[in-house]
């Protein structure tokens, strides 16, 4: 018992309120992301997500169990991705882009979303360590759903951001380049493990970041 107590002393629970709170956020993020995907298919006609329980907010029916690892250690993860059949939509490269926006637009509302009660904890007169904990939480939440938005905007496959930029191609050229989306992510882990474009990717959190703290908090 004795020992017990000892270890149970020896742990650091600002440490793991921490990363309980990234976790939290980090699923909230990603499962909204992939819901609103799966809804905008649906809302353009295509069943499939439905069909396979992804018009979910259960984080267990989108977690990918080594993506979500990847983004608590690394800040780079990624969900399961709903499936999508372009067959169903009746203008399919314009269905397929605004399936892929509707994941990222999920994200920057959560952001606003996330700042109105910030604002309100920002000016309370009283503070509490509840209070503390839902403000980090918040901010937490912002910070990842700018990074997970403006990053799968990106125009390198398979992020939305490619999806979009594709459907102004010619069909014959978007059929040849969606070909070869799968090697999209080698391209990805290339660019995370050497850290490229990160401290663009990083200004621009900040200042989307910036803006809206003093538009809608301050």
């Amino acid at each position: 018992m004795g020992l017990f107590r000892q270890l149970w002393n020896m742990i650091d629970w600002s440490v793991v309120s921490g990363l309980m709170t990234r976790a939290l956020a980090v699923l909230l993020c990603l499962t909204v992301h992939e819901t609103c995907h799966g809804l905008a298919a649906y809302a353009l006609g295509d069943p499939t997500a439905k069909r396979m329980h992804r018009l979910s907010l259960n984080p267990l029916h989108h977690i990918d169990w080594v993506g979500l690892a990847a983004m608590l250690l690394a800040g780079f993860g990624w969900a399961k991705p709903v499936p999508v059949d372009m067959r169903y939509f009746k203008n399919p490269k314009r269905g397929m882009a605004l399936t892929a926006l509707a994941g990222p637009a999920s994200n920057f509302l959560l952001v606003v979303l996330c700042c109105i009660p910030l604002r309100w904890i920002y000016w309370s007169a009283e503070v509490t360590p509840f209070l503390l904990w839902l403000y980090d939480f918040l901010l937490t939440l912002v910070l990842m759903n700018l990074g997970l938005g403006l990053f799968n905007l990106l125009p390198i496959p398979p992020l939305d951001g490619s999806k979009v930029l594709f459907a102004l191609l010619p069909d014959r050229a978007y059929l040849q380049l969606m070909r070869y989306e799968r090697y999209g992510m080698l391209l990805l882990i290339f660019l995370v493990f050497f850290d490229v474009g990160s401290d663009f990717l990083s200004r621009a959190i900040s200042a989307v970041f910036a803006f809206l703290i003093n538009l809608l908090v301050l």
